[in-house]
């Protein structure tokens, strides 16, 4: 399958926090001739790819997206709801779909706050679905899930907008990583991850490295672009390959490691500072267990968390092209040194 039509697959599905089993058909199809693939409790996707030696690497890519949650079902057609890492400013006028008994499709509208202004607070939103309060008592309770409805629109210079590309793009770049290492002899046993409830605390992360347990652990994700409307304190351009992570989540020899393949390979890449916690799967792989050396990953993005995210399909593509060339590299008698401070 073209990666850009996976892309646009794995973007319109839905699957919010807690709901990722939404996609297994699409993941399952996509990944079926790479490895023997499982679910478990949790709702983790894992694809493994035996290697020849010893030793294993997790590479992890969170499948949920964020939504809404209905908590009062109201007259005219209204509902109210809580968002679960959406930017109300993002949210105004904006097309959703309830997943009730049926999807019914609704529009995000909003009150004047108290003092009359026209500022946006998340308190004042409400869903408006055009229909009576006895069809959507019947149709829809409290605690459904609502998700943002989106198109998948291509740009100029490989760029393509739609909602979810975090972290569909990661899922994605597992898929690339996985063509180029599918016939090749690696060491390492892979563990390809579509991790659950990344929008809601890493959850998935969390479980299945207890679970596998792996010898290091990448995570593969989405961050910021240093454009308008992005975060003007990094340097993540769009087209200029993906975003290898430094801080103390993040291991210092095997981003070294990480870069030299880059510049070996000649893939570019850019690099990121986070001195705390980076939000992502990292942070839980990381802290599994007794530890587990992580590194994190991300393939920079316009307008996150919003139904109109832009993302470069090369980047993604560079991003599954560089984490199986750094797969290749490592061979099992140098684990060790590798992973000692």
């Amino acid at each position: 399958m073209d990666s850009k039509e996976l892309l646009k697959e794995l973007c319109l599905d839905h699957a919010p926090s807690g709901r990722e089993y939404m996609l297994y058909s699409i993941i399952k199809e996509a990944f079926k001739g790479f490895g023997d693939i499982y679910i478990d409790k949790m709702n983790n996707i894992v694809i493994h790819k035996k290697g020849q030696g010893q030793g294993s690497i997790m590479l992890s890519a969170h499948a949920d997206e964020i939504f809404l949650i209905v908590t009062e079902i109201c007259n005219n057609g209204i509902l109210r709801f809580k968002g679960v890492g959406v930017d109300p400013k993002a949210l105004i006028s904006q097309e959703v779909v309830i997943h009730g008994k049926e999807e019914i499709t609704g529009i995000i509208q909003g009150d004047l706050n108290d003092s009359g202004s026209k500022s946006i607070q998340g308190g004042n939103l409400f869903i408006d679905t055009g229909y009576p309060r006895e069809f959507l008592e019947d149709k829809i309770k409290l605690g459904d899930f609502v998700t943002l409805k989106g198109e998948f629109m291509e740009l100029l210079n490989n760029n393509v907008s739609c909602k979810t590309t975090d972290d569909r793009a990661g899922i994605v770049a597992l898929y690339e990583c996985a063509k180029e290492l599918k016939e090749h002899k690696h060491d390492l046993d892979i563990y390809f991850v579509c991790s659950c409830q990344e929008e809601v605390g890493h959850r998935g992360a969390k479980m299945i490295s207890y679970s596998i347990m792996p010898d290091i652990g990448i995570a593969i994700d989405t961050t910021f672009d240093s454009g308008i409307m992005g975060d003007k304190n990094r340097e993540n351009i769009l087209g200029n390959g993906p975003i290898i992570c430094v801080g103390p989540n993040l291991h210092p020899k095997l981003n070294q490691r990480l870069m030299k393949v880059g510049r070996e390979y000649k893939i570019t890449y850019g690099v990121e500072v986070e001195p705390g916690n980076t939000g992502t799967d990292a942070w839980d792989i990381q802290i599994t267990g007794s530890g587990i050396p992580a590194l994190l990953i991300s393939i920079p993005t316009k307008y996150l968390h919003t139904r109109v995210e832009v993302i470069n399909t090369e980047d993604i593509k560079n991003t599954g092209r560089l984490i199986a060339s750094f797969i290749k590299s490592i061979k099992s008698n140098e684990l060790e040194e590798i992973l000692c401070f």
